[in-house]
């Protein structure tokens, strides 16, 4: 695969505890996707300046933070090429409420960055390459 490549998917999920037990309620990026969501940077693996494409499309659904993407970067579509399907969030909580048995209940997010990741904290959220069957690939 040679860029751009178009990618889509989930970046966070509604109401299912990632890892270490939060979870994001619907609505928690509503302040952050007030101008659409531009400028949100699409990183590789969360390393600030490694730029691996950029966000077309961010928008909350029922199920959770759908974005899709072009992916430019040679070393991403290598990653890619080679399996790596995950997606991550980097956010700094505006309003967060401590979880009975560990976690947070996060209510209200600053969306910084979303990360194409080899492990997402959320093990659920992953990308997918439109009409590439990757069993074939």
């Amino acid at each position: 695969m040679t860029g751009p490549l178009l990618i889509e998917g989930y970046a966070a999920l509604n109401d299912l505890p990632d890892q270490v037990g939060d979870r994001i309620r619907a609505g928690a990026f509503s302040r952050s996707l007030r101008g659409g969501g531009g400028g949100i940077p699409m990183l590789l693996q969360h390393k600030s300046g490694a730029i691996a494409g950029r966000w077309t499309r961010i928008v909350e659904t029922g199920v959770g933070l759908m974005v899709r993407g072009l992916v430019e970067a040679p070393g991403a579509l290598a990653l890619i090429n080679s399996g790596l399907d995950g997606l991550s969030i980097g956010f700094r909580p505006r309003l967060a409420r401590p979880l009975v048995g560990g976690g947070r209940d996060l209510i209200d997010l600053d969306l910084v960055e979303i990360s194409l990741v080899a492990h997402p904290m959320q093990p659920a959220a992953r990308f997918k390459v439109p009409g590439l069957n990757r069993a074939a690939a």
